[in-house]
Formats: C-alpha cells, sequence, structure tokens
C-alpha cells in the first residue's frame, strides 16, 4: 500500500477555523495517509493539540502559502515517511 495525502488548504479562512478545521481532518486519518495543511502564517496554536492527540508534525515555509504542515499519526510509520519525503524540497520554518 503507498501512502496517501490529503490537502487542505485552510490559507483563506480566520481563526478559529483554520485550527478546528486541520484536528478535524487529522481525525480522519486512515493508515497511510498524511495531511499537508497550507496556512497563510504559522498556526502557534495547532502543535500543542496535535501532540496531545497523537500525531507528529513537520513544519515548512510553502511554495504556494507562508507555511505547510505536515500531520500524520505517530504510529503510522509509512504516512510520516510519506510526509518527511514530500516535506523534503520545502524550507525549514524560521520565525
Amino acid at each position: 500500500m503507498n501512502a496517501r495525502e490529503r490537502l487542505l488548504d485552510v490559507s483563506e479562512l480566520e481563526p478559529p477555523e483554520p485550527l478546528e478545521l486541520t484536528l478535524e481532518s487529522a481525525t480522519r486519518l486512515s493508515a497511510g495517509e498524511y495531511l499537508r495543511m497550507l496556512h497563510r502564517r504559522f498556526p502557534c496554536l495547532l502543535f500543542d493539540n496535535l501532540d496531545k492527540q497523537g500525531y507528529g508534525h513537520l513544519i515548512r515555509s510553502g511554495r504556494e502559502t507562508a507555511c505547510e504542515v505536515f500531520i500524520w499519526r505517530r504510529d503510522d510509520a509509512m504516512a510520516a515517511e510519506a510526509a518527511h519525503a514530500a516535506a523534503k524540497g520545502l524550507s525549514e520554518w524560521r520565525e
């Protein structure tokens, strides 16, 4: 089975919608899937929530938006590997 990306663009939404939609979308990830979230700014409130709920994540500077966040279930090695591979061509986030 190949890992699959789910894309979520929240770059045009106002708070708290990006946080709510991202957390909701993460709960719907199946085995082998990761979420690629596009945002116009750094979603600072997201990361503690992800950590507490058992998700891994990477933060990168985006190509089309300011910030891209890759999210996967921490126990899903296939999704984690695919998310890291997808993020490889992007610059690390710098605040």
